[in-house]
C-alpha cells in the first residue's frame, strides 16, 4: 500500500476521531465559560518571584536591604568614607571634612610613600590596644563609621607619611626645616604660621614602619608624641587602613587630597632601591 494510503488510514482511525471531539468538546467548554483551556492550572511564577512579590513596601525593604550591603561591602574593601574630628591636618583637611579612602592603594604590592596622607590604626603604637567594649554597640559604631556618619575609632588616624622604612628622619636644621636622608624638606603644605617642629628628634625609621607627622604641626599628637613608645612613635605599615584620596563632604570641598612635591629630592635610604615615582582618624 502506498504511503498516501497509509496516511489517510491514520487520520481515518477511531483514535483519531476520539482525539478530535475531545479537543472539540474542550473548544465548546471555554467558549461557554470564557476561560483558556490552560485556566485551571497554577499559574507560572518567575525564579524572582519573591523580589517582584509583596507590595510596594517588601520592595523598597528589599532595595534598602540590598543597597545598605553594598555600600558595607564597598567601605570594607575598596572605599570608605572618614570623618575628620580635629585640626590636626589643617589646612590640607579641616574639622567636619569627610574624606574617601582608598582601601586598595597598598594591597597590591605598593607601600606607602613620603608625603601620603594614610589613615591608620594606632593601636599599639599610638596608645595601648584597644580595649575590649560592648561588641553590640561596637558594631553599631563600626557600620556607621563605615559610611561616614560617626566618627572613626578612637584608634584610627589620618596623618602625613614623613618617613618610611630605613630613612632617617631629624629636625632641624639651621632654617628650621625637617631633613630626611640629609636632605632639607621644604614643606609647603604646613598650617600657616607653624614651623615644622617645636619637638627635636633624630629617628632612624625601622624597616616596615612609617614615621607620620600632621599637617598642622602645633595641633598634631604625631609621631613626635609617641618617642618613648613601643616603636619609639613609629607605626606598622600593616596597620595602615588605606590613602585618603577626595575630599567628598561638603559640597564645597569636594576635590582629590592634594598630592606633594616635596619629597622627589629625598634620596633612598642606603640599602635602599629608589623607589620609581617617589613621594608623591583622629589628630
Amino acid at each position: 500500500m502506498n504511503t498516501e494510503g497509509q496516511l489517510a488510514e491514520r487520520d481515518s482511525s477511531p483514535g483519531s476521531e476520539k482525539e478530535r471531539e475531545g479537543r472539540s468538546r474542550s473548544s465548546h467548554a471555554s467558549a461557554r465559560t470564557g476561560e483558556p483551556p490552560s485556566a485551571g492550572r497554577l499559574p507560572h511564577r518567575p525564579a524572582w518571584g519573591w523580589l517582584t512579590g509583596g507590595g510596594r513596601w517588601r520592595r523598597a525593604a528589599l532595595l534598602a536591604t540590598a543597597c545598605a550591603a553594598f555600600v558595607l561591602l564597598v567601605s570594607g574593601f575598596v572605599l570608605q568614607p572618614f570623618l575628620i574630628p580635629s585640626g590636626s591636618m589643617e589646612s590640607t583637611l579641616r574639622p567636619g571634612d569627610r574624606v574617601l579612602v582608598n582601601k586598595l592603594a597598598y594591597r597590591f604590592g605598593d607601600d606607602p610613600r613620603r608625603g601620603d596622607v594614610v589613615v591608620f590604626d594606632g593601636a599599639g603604637s599610638f596608645g595601648e590596644e584597644e580595649p575590649s567594649g560592648n561588641p553590640v554597640t561596637g558594631l553599631l559604631r563600626k557600620a556607621a563609621a563605615a559610611v561616614g556618619l560617626a566618627e572613626p575609632a578612637e584608634s584610627d588616624y589620618v596623618k602625613r607619611v614623613v618617613g618610611i622604612g630605613g630613612d632617617r628622619v631629624t629636625c632641624c636644621d639651621e632654617r628650621g626645616r625637617i631633613e630626611v636622608n640629609g636632605q632639607p624638606v621644604d614643606e609647603h603644605y604646613l598650617h600657616p604660621g607653624d614651623s615644622p617642629s617645636r619637638v627635636r628628634f633624630d629617628i632612624a625609621v625601622p624597616e616596615g614602619r612609617l614615621w607620620v607627622m600632621g599637617d598642622h604641626r602645633d595641633a598634631s599628637r604625631d609621631s613626635r608624641d609617641y618617642l618613648g613608645a613601643p616603636g619609639g612613635g613609629t607605626v606598622p605599615v600593616d596597620k595602615v587602613i588605606g590613602r585618603a584620596e577626595w575630599i567628598g563632604w561638603p559640597f564645597g570641598r569636594w576635590s582629590s587630597v592634594p598630592r606633594t612635591d616635596a619629597f622627589t629630592s629625598v634620596p633612598a635610604a642606603p640599602g635602599r632601591i629608589p623607589s620609581a615615582a617617589p613621594g608623591g582618624a583622629h589628630g
